[in-house]
């Protein structure tokens, strides 16, 4: 299967031949399904302790999410931080907190080591609000530097607008160490790293019947299958019905993103600055610009179900034209959409499910960073190394339910949004 038409499938070379689909029957220590950021972190921490892998995508490595979001790499979880600490506790909250910085440190040493210039990474993310709060954001500044000694600058309202030519803007937060950069490159290079390292990835081989009762896993595809002393499950948004309890604990959760026609001198006259721009609304705006300032990607809105993205891209290029007046002539190139994995609880469902049997998922919403500590900490499991996996434990695979899971997540999104057009209100 070919990779969807996004911007970054638009970058990808001569290596992007698809890798042949699993045949026969292999014997491998560690079987792990799903060839997205999560797997391929597990897979390339096992491989590099001289484990023998086997990857089984579905696919193309990345296909999913993994390989068609906004590339923002920065710490935290989709959840919220006082939410996180209601649930485990603050001790518990902050071991979390510093687990989802490891993980974007993890990200950028790893693009480090690669030499990955097609990742082309930039420093510097900005989370500005839409309403007046610069005494929560200097607090918040100062708890970030006292509990966790993490540095972010604060913006005022002139020095926003300055970068963002924009009425909607007040202050904002500058992380000088998060980054931005080309996902899906990123993880080509991570999987041509791990076969470098003697593990398989085998492209095109959805699974279609697992056995995981006995000491030896089996997982089958059309033709072929791997037998495995370990099998992790990476699947996310996509994922089928082979392991039921996964398929009943994640909301496949639709998101979308544009890329605009380039015009640099129009780009130029609202936003100044490489840094990339997010908002504190639940599901609120994040973009950036790409190659060298003269297109913006845009992304946005969630819904419960694949929505036509020609559609969806109409009402992105409606919101950046209420945040930016001056864009209003800008042309929308291509849009995509593609589906996240959220648990209930909104944190990643990283555990054991059985003896000899991991699960590794719901990304949705905070994915580059969290997908690399989970593979980590999935990985170090299965070594023998750390328990460290266990600090997910409260995250379990919760019910998803169903259709009635769907309707509330969608209300919630509704409830979240007029939340936030009423916070915006009282600041105008």
């Amino acid at each position: 299967m070919s990779y969807i038409e996004t911007y970054y499938r638009r970058a990808l070379g001569p290596d992007a031949v698809q890798r042949p689909a699993l045949e026969g029957r292999v014997k491998a220590d560690v079987c792990i399904v799903g060839g997205g950021l999560a797997g391929l972190t597990a897979a390339l921490e096992l491989a590099r302790r001289g484990r023998n892998v086997c990857v089984l995508e579905a696919n193309r490595v990345a296909w999913g999410a993994s390989g068609r979001n906004g590339g923002f790499v920065s710490p935290g979880w989709a959840a919220r931080y006082k939410n996180v600490q209601r649930m485990v506790g603050p001790d518990h909250a902050k071991e979390l907190h510093r687990l989802s910085t490891e993980g974007a440190d993890n990200v950028l040493s790893n693009v480090k080591a690669f030499a990955l210039e097609a990742a082309k990474p930039v420093h510097g993310i900005m989370g500005a609000v839409r309403y007046e709060a610069a005494d929560d954001l200097k607090a918040h500044r100062d708890w970030l530097e006292k509990e966790f000694n993490y540095k972010v600058e604060f913006k005022s309202r002139d020095e926003v607008r300055q970068l963002l030519v924009s009425p909607r803007y007040y202050q904002a937060l500058l992380d000088p160490n998060a980054f931005h950069f080309h996902p899906l490159n990123y993880a080509r290079s991570v999987a041509r790293e791990i076969e470098r390292l003697g593990g398989v990835i085998y492209e095109g081989s959805p699974v279609v019947e697992t056995s995981l009762d006995g000491p030896t896993k089996v997982a089958k595809t059309s033709y072929g299958s791997i037998e495995a002393d370990h099998l992790v499950l990476a699947s996310g948004g996509y994922t089928g019905n082979v392991v039921p309890q996964l398929k009943r604990s994640y909301l496949p959760i639709a998101t979308y993103v544009m890329l605009t026609e380039p015009n640099r001198e129009l780009i130029a006259s609202a936003i100044r600055t490489e840094v990339a721009i997010g908002d504190d609304r639940r599901a609120g705006d994040y973009y950036r610009l790409v190659d060298g300032g003269e297109r913006i990607l845009w992304g946005g809105k969630i819904t419960t179900r694949t929505t036509e993205p020609r559609l969806l891209g109409r009402l992105l290029h409606k919101t950046m034209v209420s945040t930016y007046p001056q864009l209003k002539d800008l042309p929308v190139e291509i849009v995509w959409s593609g589906l996240m994995s959220y648990a209930r609880h909104m944190m990643p469902q990283i555990g054991r499910l059985q003896p000899g049997v991991w699960y590794c998922t719901a990304f949705g919403g905070h994915g580059l960073n969290t997908t690399a500590i989970g593979g980590r900490v999935i990985a170090e499991a299965v070594a023998g190394e750390t328990d460290r996996y266990k600090l997910f434990a409260p995250f379990g695979l919760a019910w998803n339910g169903w259709i009635a899971g769907r309707a509330a997540a969608q209300l919630t999104y509704w409830a979240y949004q007029a939340a936030d057009l009423f916070r915006e209100r009282k600041s105008a």
